[in-house]
Parts: C-alpha cells; structure tokens; sequence
C-alpha cells in the first residue's frame, strides 16, 4: 500500500485500512501539523486536505485516502515561501496554544483555492466548526484577511 502525501508516494506497512489516517500520518510518517483532538472529527485540530477539500483525518480510514493526493500544514509552503494563510497567521500572530492553528489553516486554505475572495462573512462560515480552546479569534479573522491581501499580493487571487 502507498499514499500520496504532499506530493510523494509513501509506501505502508503493518498498516490496515481500517486506520484512521490521522494516526498513519503522525505516527508512521512524523507529520506533525494534524493533531488529535476530539477523535470524533468535530474540533478540526487534525484537518488536512484531500484532493484539496477540507477533511478531517482522524475520522477517514486509511483506504479512503488511497489514490487521493493528501496534503498536510508541512506541505503547504512552496519553493521555501510560506502559503500565504500560513504567513498570516504569523504577521498576526494568531496562534496562541496552537491547538486550533492546523485546522484552521487547512480549512482557509482550502476555502481560498475555491474562492480567494471570499468575503469575512464567508470565512466565518467556514471556520465555524474549528473549535479554538484559547479564543484568538480575532487574530485568527485579521490572518485570514492578511492572507487574503497576500494572495492578491502573489497573484494568486
């Protein structure tokens, strides 16, 4: 068996499909960005995304993830840059525990490649189901709009 996670084929073994894909990422690859949280795929904190939606991994087996291109908060920089939502959330300063940045990275991102103009409305929409423990929320909304500017910025908008 093999998954393709940021771009490469990664061989399995002594896995089942049955794992959730949450803990062959952590635990067999080192993938340290999608955390544990609730284990019930409500709080976000192990977001990734597959085929560049939004997933939560720590509900998908391993055999749904196979033949999908899976990418996670490591594989988000390109050539050395920041993604610009990762870049926002550092000029903001919007992560405190650090909990909720992974997934809430993940859903922007992939909420951007849909519609990088999406209002502050939309992104509040989208992010209502990443539970944030230490309430940066307001931190959170000013990268969302930081990273907004800066994929104008990069042409990417």
């Amino acid at each position: 068996m093999e998954i393709n996670v940021n771009g490469r084929l990664v061989p399995l073994s002594n896995v089942t499909a049955d794992t959730p894909l949450l803990y062959i990422l952590r635990n067999d690859l080192g993938f340290n960005g999608p955390k544990y949280g609730c284990g019930l795929g409500e709080c976000g904190a192990c977001t990734v995304l597959i085929n560049g939606v939004a997933a939560r991994s720590c509900s998908i087996p391993l055999s749904g993830a196979l033949g999908k291109s899976i990418t996670t908060l490591e594989g988000l920089a390109q050539e050395g840059e920041l993604h610009p939502v990762q870049q926002g959330f550092i000029d903001e300063q919007a992560a405190q525990c650090g909990y909720c940045a992974n997934g809430m990275i993940m859903t922007l991102v992939a909420l951007f490649e849909r519609n990088p103009h999406a209002s502050e409305d939309e992104i509040k929409s989208e992010l209502a189901f990443n539970l944030c423990r230490c309430g940066t929320h307001l931190e959170i909304l000013r990268a969302a709009n930081k990273a907004r500017e800066l994929l104008a910025e990069r042409g990417r908008a």
